[in-house]
């Protein structure tokens, strides 16, 4: 299950030509799935969009609005893998799947930088963790206002662990 005490949703955006801004969703949940002898996985990753955080309550309150999330009626983000894809080396390279942001649903591949999976003495369980990228266009999930201005294209990125059950 994932552990939403180190696990952040976070997103990149150029700002009317000034410069690279970021926001991040605090509220994730999900699990990850993993057999490394198999080379098999999945990813579900359920992102709370109300938990939109920029550093200004203004402009989370606006991010929340018809005019992006619409969280009133779209309260939720998912990922869910497909599959992993694996280098000669047996090393998770990259998680393919589908994004659904706003009712629509878009294929996605995070390129990853990092995965590993370890037992973790603090919980006397295994856990898994992993730091991806992808980039997507937001006017395709409904979320277009302002471009070009602000850059259409957005780097999503993810930290994220799990613990076993």
């Amino acid at each position: 299950m994932i552990d939403s005490t180190h696990t952040y949703s976070i997103f990149e955006y150029m700002h009317w030509g000034l410069s690279v801004q970021q926001g991040r969703f605090d509220k994730n949940s999900g699990s990850i799935e993993f057999d490394e002898e198999k080379r098999v996985g999945k990813v579900d990753l359920l992102i709370d969009a109300n938990s939109v955080s920029t550093g200004s309550s203004l402009f989370d309150t606006a991010l929340r609005s018809a005019s992006f999330f619409e969280t009133d009626v779209y309260p939720s983000i998912q990922f869910k893998s497909e599959n992993f894809l694996f280098d000669d080396a047996n090393k998770v390279i990259a998680i393919e799947g589908d994004l659904t942001i706003k009712g629509t649903r878009k294929k996605v591949r995070f390129e990853l930088t990092h995965f590993h999976c370890r037992f973790m003495p603090l919980y006397f369980k295994t856990a898994c963790g992993a730091n991806g990228y992808a980039k997507i266009l937001r006017s395709e999930f409904g979320l277009g206002r302002y471009a070009p201005f602000v850059s259409d294209e957005v780097t999503l990125r993810f930290a994220i662990e799990a613990i076993k059950e």
